[in-house]
């Protein structure tokens, strides 16, 4: 097929060269800095464009791959009377903000971490989609299934509550990781000592239920470890009310309707 991709950030970077690895054709690809669309243009054989109203009319697929909060900007920009699919790849954005602009539209949503540097194989990425139509949806899981080996119909308020959920394992996640290398660097410390313990935890979640497997202090109620914790952080409150709020909600989840 051919593709447009309005976008040029991490997801689009990633998305783009799943799509020309699959043997579709990049047309587009779009960014308000020029120099930044040519980037990625250039390693797929496409055209570089600095304005939506630039785009082919085509193509078969339009993916707005643009922070959330520009999605209907790029979207209201686009040249009427479109034949392809526009989809945007947002986990948080709902599906009808597309209505008002087009005939043919869809979300296809890719569930993961992207990072320019980090390859990342398509196969393995969970790809969530929804469309106005039956025939939209179709275009979509064209090109979907032809990625990923796991994709799935998932509605605007569920994919909304895939985001949540990928922030707290994610994002939030990787702030705990931070905050555990400040605590060991002002011990003179170094963050590789727990990387065996961060896999160890990792590994075990891909075959069990995350509640089945929790250790620590919180779920042995160990109360003079956590005591002796909150002290050592007692110079952080923030840091100190965290990991109290977090014990507490661990032992709510390990032995429910026991009280703490």
């Amino acid at each position: 097929m051919k593709i447009v991709l309005l976008g040029s950030g991490n997801v689009a970077t990633h998305l783009g060269k799943a799509l020309s690895a699959a043997g579709h054709q990049i047309l587009q690809v779009y960014s308000r800095t020029r120099a930044h669309a040519e980037v990625l243009a250039e390693g797929l054989g496409a055209a570089a464009i600095d304005h939506p109203s630039e785009a082919s009319m085509d193509a078969d697929a339009y993916f707005i791959v643009v922070k959330d909060d520009a999605i209907e900007e790029v979207v209201s920009q686009l040249p009427r009377r479109l034949k392809g699919v526009v989809a945007h790849t947002a986990g948080s954005v709902e599906m009808d903000i597309l209505k008002p602009y087009l005939d043919r539209y869809g979300v296809f949503y890719p569930l993961q971490t992207f990072s320019k540097t980090k390859a990342i194989s398509f196969s393995a990425v969970p790809i969530a989609l929804e469309a106005v139509d039956a025939t939209a949806y179709g275009v979509l899981e064209q090109l979907a299934d032809g990625l990923s080996d796991r994709v799935f119909p998932c509605d605007s308020k569920q994919r909304l509550s895939l985001h949540i959920a990928a922030v707290f394992a994610c994002n939030f996640t990787n702030y705990l990781y931070s905050v555990a290398d400040n605590v060991l660097r002002s011990h003179n410390l170094d963050f590789s000592l727990i990387r065996p313990l961060v896999l160890e935890t990792a590994q075990k979640v891909m075959e069990h239920s995350p509640r089945d497997v929790q250790t620590g202090p919180a779920v042995r109620r160990d109360r003079i470890t956590m005591a002796k914790h909150a002290e050592l952080l007692s110079d952080q409150e923030d840091l100190r009310e965290l990991y109290l709020l977090l014990s507490e909600r661990i032992d709510e989840i390990t032995h429910p309707g026991t009280g703490f």
